[in-house]
């Protein structure tokens, strides 16, 4: 089956993440081009991915069957006005990583009835193990949905949600959600080197648990709460610290700050969307 030719708008640190799975999937890299401002990033991307790199918008966009629009939030107005002319012509599939920006937005500033995608992806998607929430307008394809499938999944998970505003909660959850883990991490390594540990020992410890927890849950069909009660034999250490952490009402303080998150992903969507 040929490549499509995909553009991407922007070529930072996600872009970069994106590509890189791709060509690792066997996407052709003769079929990728990108567009960005710095001509060190342009250089970057061309040696070390082999792509097409470009300083004009339009002219990248224009070559692509799959645009995917991976500028800064504050630029996506510009950069959207930069291709709208080539996106009427030429129709491609949209793919947003942008942050925030509503499809509806995206679409006013392209200026037609784009089939867009917008995705909601996270920081370890730099490693190859992101987590991705997408939604597709109603003018994407069943082809283009696979497509688009295919773009996020290589760096990781991605799963579609069928309201536009269910990605506020997929950017509480798993957009926020490294920070907290990292949070816990940083709290325990503190505790550890408490006890009298030494902080690399701590360090270690601590995220090599947090690896084999995280992979046992992967690999196994039970829940969450029957891995924890699995991993709790009464009256032992476990429950005693278990019993420290629901006391202080851990689970409430997690609902709320998810709250919070989601809360703010709908604030900065409207500021964003007012431009």
């Amino acid at each position: 089956m040929t490549t499509p030719t995909i553009a991407f708008i922007g070529g930072g640190n996600m872009a970069a993440s994106l590509i890189g799975g791709l060509v690792a999937d066997g996407w052709d890299p003769d079929c990728i081009h990108v567009s960005d401002p710095d001509p060190a990033r342009r250089e970057h991307l061309r040696s070390s991915h082999g792509v097409h790199t470009y300083e004009d918008n339009a002219a990248t966009a224009a070559r692509a069957g799959i645009v995917v629009l991976a500028v800064k939030p504050q630029v996506l107005r510009s950069a959207c006005e930069d291709i709208a002319a080539s996106a009427r012509q030429s129709a491609p599939l949209v793919i947003s990583i942008v942050a925030g920006v509503r499809e509806p937005d995206i679409r006013r500033w392209l200026g037609g009835d784009a089939a867009i995608v917008r995705t909601m992806p996270n920081t370890p998607a730099l490693v190859q193990t992101g987590a991705t929430g997408l939604y597709a307008n109603p003018r994407v394809s069943a082809e283009q949905r696979d497509s688009a499938e295919t773009v996020l999944r290589a760096v990781g998970l991605a799963l579609w949600v069928d309201d536009e505003a269910l990605l506020d909660a997929v950017t509480a959850l798993s957009g926020s959600g490294p920070a907290y883990f990292f949070l816990f991490i940083e709290a325990l390594e503190h505790a550890g080197v408490q006890l009298g540990l030494g902080a690399e020992q701590a360090r270690l410890l601590t995220l090599q648990t947090a690896l084999g927890a995280a992979k046992m849950a992967l690999e196994s069909s039970d829940t969450a709460a029957t891995l924890r009660e699995r991993v709790t034999s009464p009256g032992g250490t476990t429950e005693r610290a278990l019993a420290v952490l629901e006391d202080a009402g851990l689970r409430d303080l997690i609902g709320r700050a998810l709250v919070a998150a989601r809360d703010r992903a709908r604030e900065l969507g409207d500021k964003l969307g007012g431009a």
